[in-house]
């Protein structure tokens, strides 16, 4: 399927949109795409798409965000964006509702946010063959939340782009939303 479907597109008849939040590159047609195909394609990454994350988006359209900007911040740098690019899709690869996610059970039990790069690893070792450096910026892009330092400065960009994708998330497609609720609705009285 992978290579019918870039025979497929390079031959026009296949109209996949895919956008990076804030970005107007269609991203099928970026070298980024060739990069990650074979992870955007992969069923369980599809599923993303049925969880909702940062309130106005879903999980796959942030880590679409993540793994895009990722891949632009270490390209510019000349780091390893190849592997920034797929730790970014699989940064936040676990298959549960932020909110469902319970600890009332174990006090020790740690909080979402520093549990969740775990799991997500553990998912994404058992689906893809992944490097040193991917798997890494995987567990560390919570940091300092996780406690463990990045030992990679790739690991150290996951992190920062992860809080950018999330605020131009929230603040880009938030606002949007809130400011469509506190909108005047014309009254029939107006002339």
């Amino acid at each position: 399927m992978h290579l019918w479907f870039f025979a497929e597109l390079q031959k026009g008849r296949c109209r996949v949109l895919l956008h990076a939040t804030g970005s107007k590159k269609e991203l099928t047609r970026q070298a980024y795409y060739m990069l990650v195909a074979d992870i955007l394609e992969h069923a369980d990454v599809q599923a993303l798409k049925q969880f909702r994350h940062h309130h106005y988006t879903t999980r796959f359209q942030h880590s679409l965000n993540v793994s895009y900007y990722n891949y632009l911040l270490c390209r510019f740098f000349h780091w390893d964006a190849v592997s920034a690019a797929r730790a970014g899709l699989l940064h936040d690869l676990y298959f549960y509702e932020t909110a469902d996610y319970d600890r009332s059970d174990s006090p020790d039990q740690k909080s979402h946010s520093a549990h969740h790069p775990e799991v997500a690893m553990q998912n994404a070792a058992v689906r893809f063959a992944l490097n040193p450096r991917e798997r890494d910026m995987i567990e560390k892009h919570m940091w300092p939340l996780t406690h463990r330092m990045p030992h990679y400065k790739e690991s150290y960009a996951i992190t920062f782009v992860d809080k950018y994708a999330a605020m131009l998330e929230f603040f880009g497609l938030g606002a949007r939303h809130m400011l469509a609720r506190f909108r005047r609705k014309p009254s029939a009285n107006t002339v």
